[in-house]
């Protein structure tokens, strides 16, 4: 089975971590957000395969998570540049900065995604 990318937005830190943990050690690609306004905008970033959703979750909007996963009107497409920046930032957040790993599982050169990160403005 191919590992599918999941978003853990559960405020239990206990939770999230064991959730985390079984999901990384089945080979999936897990990411959690730890509070309401990162779990806004990991939401809307494409490449989520699953959701896992604390639905107690006090900030939570519900009317606009439902607009945001499901849309009546479909978005219009980013362009190349803009998919590569916001995907770069992604794999930098997911390495916890650490680019020699985002490389990695860019496939692309050290060197390479230096120069994106510069040109993108992802320095920080």
């Amino acid at each position: 089975m191919a590992p599918i990318h999941v978003l853990v937005l559960d405020r239990d830190p206990d939770r999230r971590t064991r959730l985390l943990a079984l999901f990384r050690e089945a080979g999936h690609h897990a990411v959690a957000a730890p509070d309401g306004l990162a779990a806004a905008e990991a939401i809307a970033l494409p490449g989520f395969d699953a959701l896992i959703l604390d639905l107690d979750w006090p900030d939570l909007d519900l009317a606009a998570l439902r607009a945001t996963l499901a849309p009546e009107r479909p978005a219009e497409p980013d362009s190349l540049e803009q998919a590569e920046r916001r995907h770069i930032a992604w794999v930098l957040r997911y390495t916890a900065g650490n680019k020699r790993r985002a490389a990695q599982l860019l496939g692309i050169a050290r060197s390479t995604l230096l120069h994106k990160v510069r040109k993108y403005g992802l320095e920080g």
